[in-house]
């Protein structure tokens, strides 16, 4: 399929601890002020990182406003949260959410010592928009150069990662976007969340942002709740 331009936002929403129902609200606000065809959200932004959070499915109820919103703007969101598989197995996730619902596109595979509760996913993986290939990846993933390598070997387009740090370490989304847009010629679209969470996070780093494959900062977000950049590819 030939590749147009792809319009792919960065958003930071505020989330309210355990919520799903009122982060999916807040999701649905920002796909429709965001006005792309593709928004990402930070890890677990549905619930917060609250590790003890009860975990979804992808037919949950309470995701229907974001579907809403994505089926008014043609949009395919990328939302964090914890989810089962069919076995009982918890995982720290992405869910693919359009028009027609959601779906897991993504299981985090770099688990950290702190969420032990979760399972390792079980490999990289893609969703394609438009012919566009995007690489998704959760925080902790974006560490590791074999994960965007074996990303890389799936024919992506985009890096997309979904993120959490600490503000005194608001550096590090920067360090690894340029690395990875380097090492793979890839645009790199980093969802970084803002605002207090879970985990000893009080004070999150924000400053999500979109890079080209030169590296090069196409767009980028302030440290506040509620920001969105937004980058037209191509």
């Amino acid at each position: 399929m030939e590749r147009g331009p792809l319009v792919i936002a960065v958003a930071q929403p505020p989330t309210v601890a355990y919520d799903v129902a009122a982060n999916a609200v807040e999701h649905a606000a920002a796909v429709r002020a965001a006005q792309a065809r593709v928004v990402v959200f930070p890890e677990l932004s549905l619930t917060g990182y609250q590790l003890d959070a009860p975990a979804i499915t992808p037919g949950d109820p309470r995701l229907a406003p974001l579907s809403q919103a994505c089926a008014e703007t043609g949009t395919l969101a990328l939302a964090g949260a914890p989810v089962w598989d069919t076995a009982g197995h918890a995982y720290i996730a992405t869910l693919a959410v359009d028009g027609d619902g959601a779906r897991v596109a993504y299981r985090k595979v770099h688990i950290h010592d702190s969420e032990e509760r979760f399972s390792p996913g079980d490999g990289p993986a893609v969703v394609e928009v438009d012919g566009w290939r995007l690489g998704l990846a959760i925080c902790r993933d974006t560490r590791f150069a074999e994960h965007d390598a074996a990303t890389a070997e799936l024919g992506m387009h985009v890096y997309v990662a979904s993120v959490l740090d600490h503000a005194r370490d608001a550096h590090v989304p920067a360090e690894r976007a340029r690395r990875v847009a380097a090492d793979r010629g890839v645009w790199v679209a980093t969802a970084s969340f803002a605002g207090s969470t879970g985990g000893g996070f009080d004070q999150a780093a924000g400053g999500s942002a979109i890079w080209s494959p030169d590296a090069t900062a196409l767009a980028e977000a302030g440290p506040e709740p509620g920001a969105i950049a937004r980058a037209t590819l191509g």
